[in-house]
């Protein structure tokens, strides 16, 4: 039996997002149908599809929140499973497609060109299979060079075939910024190792500025060369790292259960590492549990920036973050057009950014509220309930050990916002788009006056 996508797609009339969200879906459903099975725990018995399905969603989503404890429940089996779904999740399905397609000396259709824009999240269809063929060739280079560094403590430490695993593992893991590890506790055993800090740091940066970004830079490598999504994008990447080191070295510079017992280089170190794990990475190197509520706090606000458009990332991106600031600033200067590097922004985009971020909080909001009541008997506070259902929106993956203590409600309501994390920004911007398109009228209402502030 021949199954033919492009038959499939002009029988279901889909637009290209819709495409994705069903393949997205599928993907899981088959990663939990694989985690299920009774080979893939370590015990020889079967999980329970529920713990499964949000295993899977989570790899998939490229979140890192778990229910088990990943490197203690998974057989190899399972976590074989667990790192190919973080690949195809974090790479995105119709790149892989099209990896297997130019393997096979397939055709890439129109249709699978428009499919393959909607996943890496641009406006321009020329050039997108050059474009793919080029993210899947870094993608592997950048995981291979980041496996090789960790390799050189990894297998000082578990030995040469379970010391390469680890390394080919939580680099795939951290240049996907998926935040799933294998070591048991995350890398807080690595919590002053320059070696493994570093290697992390730079692979969910670099997998988080996006491929558009990384294959900009490599093309122009100065800085005044890249376009203005490059150089708005790696701005507020740079602001942003900067502030979130600042803020957590000083508010846990004395807090003897995070930075307090470290030397003065590991709190540098320690700073760095919380700073970018926000950005969607979700490994660790201190206990989430016990930072301070303001700390906490600030974790979640990254958490929610995430990272950037067409990259690994989740979250409400930066350069959205970056548009809504630009327009407040064009407003108290008295702008009337919103401009920066001398260019002007189209309304359209601020129109974008707007809803895209005003969905997302209205979805957090509404999905802490109904945790607050579905996990009323689990003990945790507000604080930690917001920041369990920021981390699965900006699919990061910290947790202040709510996830394992989650009522099957619970559980399927963060598999539920990982899912929307993973696919909702990007789809209801393009969606946004496209209506914009359509709705194109002939005439125009007058405008109305309404007080503002």
């Amino acid at each position: 039996m021949n199954f033919n996508i492009d038959n499939s797609f002009d029988s279901i009339k889909m637009r290209p997002s819709q495409f994705l969200i069903l393949w997205f879906a599928i993907l899981i459903f088959v990663g939990a149908t694989l985690l299920n099975l009774p080979f893939a725990s370590t015990g020889g018995k079967s999980i329970g599809f529920i713990d499964a399905l949000f295993t899977s969603a989570s790899s998939v989503c490229v979140t890192g929140l778990v229910v088990v404890n990943t490197a203690a429940h998974w057989t190899l089996f399972g976590k074989i499973v667990i790192l190919l779904l973080i690949q195809v999740g974090g790479l995105g399905i119709m790149t892989m497609a099209t990896l297997i397609a130019m393997l096979l000396g397939k055709r890439i259709t129109l249709k699978d060109r428009l499919l393959m824009r909607e996943e890496l999240n641009t406006n321009a269809l020329q050039g997108i299979v050059k474009l793919t063929k080029h993210i899947i060739l870094m993608t592997i280079s950048i995981e291979a060079i980041g496996a090789l560094f960790l390799s050189i403590v990894f297998i000082r430490d578990f030995g040469v075939t379970k010391g390469i695993w680890f390394s080919i593992f939580h680099a795939v893991s951290a240049f996907c910024n998926a935040g799933f590890d294998i070591i048991g506790n995350s890398m807080v055993n690595y919590v002053d190792n320059p070696i493994v800090n570093i290697v992390i740091i730079s692979l969910v940066i670099i997998g988080g500025i996006g491929f558009y970004v990384l294959w900009d830079l490599i093309q122009n490598k100065k800085f005044k060369k890249l376009s203005l999504h490059s150089k708005l994008v790696l701005a507020i990447t740079g602001i942003l790292l900067a502030l979130g080191f600042v803020l957590v070295f000083i508010l846990e510079y004395t807090n003897l259960k995070t930075l307090g017992n470290l030397n003065f280089g590991g709190k540098i170190l320690a700073s760095l590492f919380q700073s970018m794990t926000p950005r969607t990475a979700g490994f660790n190197t201190i206990d989430m549990a016990s930072l301070r509520m303001s700390t906490a706090f600030i974790l979640i606000v990254l958490m929610f920036i995430g990272g950037s458009s067409g990259s690994t990332a989740g979250g409400v991106k930066t350069s959205t973050i970056g548009i809504i600031f630009i327009c407040i600033y064009s407003v108290i200067k008295g702008k009337k057009d919103i401009e920066i590097d001398m260019h002007r922004i189209p309304y359209f985009l601020v129109f974008r950014a707007i809803a895209v971020v005003g969905i997302a909080m209205l979805l957090i909001m509404s999905v802490t509220v109904v945790l607050t009541i579905t996990e009323a008997n689990v003990g945790f506070n507000f604080i930690d309930i917001l920041f369990e259902v920021m981390s699965a929106f900006g699919t990061v993956g910290l947790s202040r050990g709510v996830t394992p203590s989650l009522s099957i409600i619970g559980r399927l309501i963060i598999t539920f916002t990982m899912f929307i994390g993973r696919i909702g920004p990007l789809t209801i911007a393009f969606a946004i788009a496209q209506r914009q398109k359509e709705n194109k009228g002939y005439y125009r209402y007058p405008e109305g006056k309404i007080l503002v502030g």
